[in-house]
């Protein structure tokens, strides 16, 4: 998600939140204003103009005021805390059956079908992925004695190269339970509930194993420990690094797997529970050709394998993230032809298309020579018809298809997100800690 996408995001959150707020449901606002700064402290980590820096650091302090206010309401109503948690028949206890509710929403029901052949690129990192999620669970007999697949797997890299969409891949080809958590699903506003959020969580996974738990964002949750920081904040870290890797804790079948674009912001001691290191750097050319081809999918085109070589070429530095917005605004470019056309041609078909500027530039000026069946004006000179877009019956409307020079606008007005000394210090940290994907 690019920091556009979440500020968009954060600032949809925090509507429901006054919404709420405004409603008097103070209990449920103070929970959506708390996922909403979560949202916002993220846009703010990767925002790079000084302006919208400031703006929004002042738009955070007054909703954390706000939330501040309704946290006292709620606990002030709250006044006899949470009654010890009575046995239920089934030898568990409603609070642990409470906090296993909450975290339903995690596990990923449906399979989200993306393939390994949907991501472009990135063989490094899915043959690790491989390794560690589908060779033991189809090949059992292959691990045995000190050959064991991996616990925790962490890709890193800038914004956008596809760490979540690998995930995705991995939900929909491992034949195993995958739980999809954030930030906002493991801390709570009770003291001592977030960790046993996170122990649940573990506990969880372990019952359905063979399972795999992906954190996005991980460096939101399992930040370097400081002497500044809360205690709540220790102590769900505390209890990540335990139940990762804790004395007595049985970790067969379980993967973690985890997803930042700051690596240098995570805890030491979670750095090192996470066994492999993958580097995901923004995509080769091969690669961004590929993107191309994907994301422009089976709509109606006119380029051919030698435009996707070129593409792939001229995208130089741009992530996956920045190549999907190219083509979004290149698919729009035949929508904007059709806004400006002052002429419109039939077609084999009979239907009405934009008159091709290129090949009659000057229709435009051309005097009408005859009518068209209903009256309409047409052109002495190729035969199109006068009138504009909202003149055609939307039945007869046939959009152009999309050219090589729809691209070329895109890349001229979309630029790549990700800067060169934000690079330099992933290869740094690479080499001092990761791996190559």
């Amino acid at each position: 998600m690019n920091n556009q996408n979440m500020l968009q995001t954060a600032t949809a959150t925090v509507t429901e939140a006054i919404k709420l707020d405004n409603e008097k449901k103070y209990d449920d606002a103070y929970q959506k204003y708390q996922r909403a700064l979560e949202q916002f402290m993220v846009a703010l980590k990767y925002e790079k103009n000084p302006k919208s820096k400031t703006v929004l650091q002042q738009r955070i302090e007054g909703y954390m005021c706000r939330a501040e206010q309704l946290k006292e309401a709620v606990q002030e109503a709250e006044k006899n805390p949470p009654k010890a948690a009575a046995a239920t028949v089934d030898g568990g206890d409603t609070e642990t059956s409470k906090l296993r509710g909450a975290l339903a929403g995690a596990i990923v029901m449906e399979k989200p079908n993306v393939k390994w052949s949907d991501v472009a690129g990135l063989e490094g990192a899915k043959e690790a992925l491989k390794e560690a999620v589908i060779l033991p669970t189809k090949f059992p007999q292959l691990f045995t004695g000190e050959r064991r697949p991996w616990t925790g797997i962490l890709l890193y890299g800038p914004p956008g190269t596809g760490k979540s969409y690998l995930a995705k891949a991995v939900a929909t080809e491992a034949d195993s339970k995958f739980f999809s958590v954030s930030s906002s699903d493991l801390v709570s506003k009770w003291q001592g509930e977030s960790e046993k959020l996170v122990r649940n969580l573990f506990e969880m996974a372990r019952e359905s194993k063979p399972s795999i738990i992906f954190i996005d964002e991980i460096d939101s949750l399992c930040g370097a420990r400081s002497d500044g920081e809360n205690d709540s904040a220790r102590r769900i870290k505390t209890e990540f690094l335990v139940q990762m890797q804790g004395v007595g804790k049985n970790h067969g079948g379980v993967l973690v797997l985890g997803a930042t674009n700051t690596p240098w912001s995570l805890d030491p001691a979670m750095r090192r529970r996470f066994e492999k290191r993958i580097y995901i750097p923004l995509p080769e050319s091969p690669a961004r050709k590929v993107m191309f081809k994907l994301n422009v999918g089976r709509t109606p085109n006119d380029l051919q394998e030698k435009d996707f070589d070129r593409l792939g070429k001229k995208s130089e530095g741009y992530s996956g993230s920045d190549i999907s917005v190219v083509v979004r605004d290149a698919l729009m470019q035949p929508l904007r032809r059709c806004q400006k056309a002052k002429q419109f041609i039939r077609t084999a078909d009979n239907k009405l298309t934009p008159c091709d500027p290129d090949k009659y530039p000057n229709c435009s000026r051309c005097p009408p020579n005859v009518s068209g069946g209903g009256g309409e004006a047409q052109c002495s000179h190729c035969g199109a018809i006068r009138m504009n877009l909202y003149d055609v019956s939307p039945e007869d409307l046939l959009a152009p298809n999309v050219q090589v020079s729809d691209f070329d606008k895109a890349l001229e007005s979309v630029n790549s997100s990700v800067s060169p000394e934000e690079l330099t210090r992933f290869e740094e940290w690479t080499s001092e800690f990761g791996q190559d994907g």
